[in-house]
């Protein structure tokens, strides 16, 4: 037998910086620390960082980070789905047309959306599995027909496509602060009380906090973020994910139910876009037949920046909330400086390139993967 080492890459040792390029997370890791360091040296002495500042741009993080939960699962199972936002849409107009035009209380448009959307959410994964066709056409198509519905749906009923009034409601109801509400006020009153947080200086607010608790919205990000990376890396179900979108072939001749796992991640992903809905539409009493707009395209390049790949078989759940993070802070960031908001468009396209591109680069180079 030659003396020869054999080289072998499934031992093969890897230093630390490797390991740490190679995890998922890496890329949306290192965006959200110099964007934040980048807003520190031009916007912190508008409000950005205060309290209040941090309130706004962590809101507009956890919308990112709800629907990019589900659209991090399903990328993850090799599919895409580009209906989310017109679900979102569809969603809260579902509640509104149930409570504002028929007069049912919250908590019954609340299920009612809930069961509508997670219904489509399983039509749209059993077209995909039954006509083999690509879930980006599919979705897409369903994204145009949801969309004209939702639009139908309203006009018909009420003749408008935007249904206000329902805070009342919202803050009557037993279900709907869950999504609308806001926890731990009592630890922000005390806070005020001791002086370590700003309250308002006058007015009828005079000595409240500014900031009163943490709205729901956050905690729903955090509760998802939390669920789906759980999901994904502590079960067997994150394992038949992982396999499903790597190889699903391989993953069925395994013994893996690809089918049914990819059908409950599109199922999933209506789920996250509902609570998404849900979630504006008990917190500001109104809904839009036109809203979640590009929602879908703002949830997918989240999961790119975290990570995953657009093939499938790879990516992280929190990869994705730090890629909402990072979206969260550019566009409050870009407010507090004064900056032209159009540049967040810019932005996202611009992150997204850079993403796959790197991402591409990164673990070609890891793997030894064609040069």
């Amino acid at each position: 037998m030659s003396d020869e080492t054999v080289s072998d890459e499934r031992v093969k040792s890897l230093s630390i910086a490797q390991r740490f390029l190679m995890r998922p997370e890496m890329g949306s890791f290192c965006g959200v620390i110099l964007v934040i360091i980048f807003f520190l040296l031009i916007a912190s002495d508008n409000g950005m960082f205060n309290l209040d500042g941090v309130r706004n741009w962590s809101v507009v993080s956890a919308q990112f980070a709800i629907i990019a939960v589900g659209a991090c699962l399903l990328m993850i199972a090799g599919e895409f789905d580009l209906s989310v936002g017109s679900m979102i849409g569809f969603s809260g107009m579902v509640l509104a047309i149930t409570n504002v035009h028929f007069g049912y209380p919250m908590w019954v448009g609340i299920i009612a959306a809930f069961v509508f959307s997670v219904a489509l959410g399983a039509f749209n994964g059993f077209l995909v599995i039954k006509t083999k066709l690509p879930s980006f056409i599919v979705t897409l198509a369903f994204l145009y027909i949801l969309r004209g519905l939702t639009i139908f749906m309203s006009v018909t009923t009420t003749s408008k496509t935007i249904l206000s009034g329902m805070k009342p409601a919202a803050e009557a109801d037993w279900l709907a602060p869950i999504f609308g509400g806001e926890a731990f006020k009592f630890a922000f009153t005390w806070m005020a009380e001791k002086g370590w947080i700003d309250t308002f200086s006058r007015g009828s607010m005079e000595g409240q906090p500014v900031v009163s608790g943490v709205p729901a919205l956050i905690l729903w990000a955090i509760g998802l973020v939390i669920f789906g990376q759980f999901v994904l890396t502590r079960t067997r179900f994150g394992n038949w994910i992982y396999a499903s979108g790597g190889d699903a072939h391989a993953a069925e001749y395994a013994g893996i139910p690809v089918k049914r796992v990819k059908v409950l991640m599109f199922m999933f992903t209506a789920f996250c876009a509902c609570i998404f809905a849900m979630c504006q539409v008990t917190e500001f009493g109104s809904a839009g037949a036109d809203r979640g707009l590009l929602k879908e395209f703002e949830a997918i390049i989240c999961v790119v920046i975290g990570g995953a790949l657009l093939t499938g078989g790879y990516g992280s759940v929190i990869g994705a909330g730090l890629g909402a993070i990072m979206f969260g802070v550019v566009q409050q960031g870009l407010f507090f400086s004064g900056a032209e908001s159009s540049l967040f468009r810019v932005f996202l396209g611009s992150l997204l390139l850079i993403a796959v591109i790197t991402n591409t680069y990164i673990r070609r180079r890891i793997i030894g993967a064609g040069d």
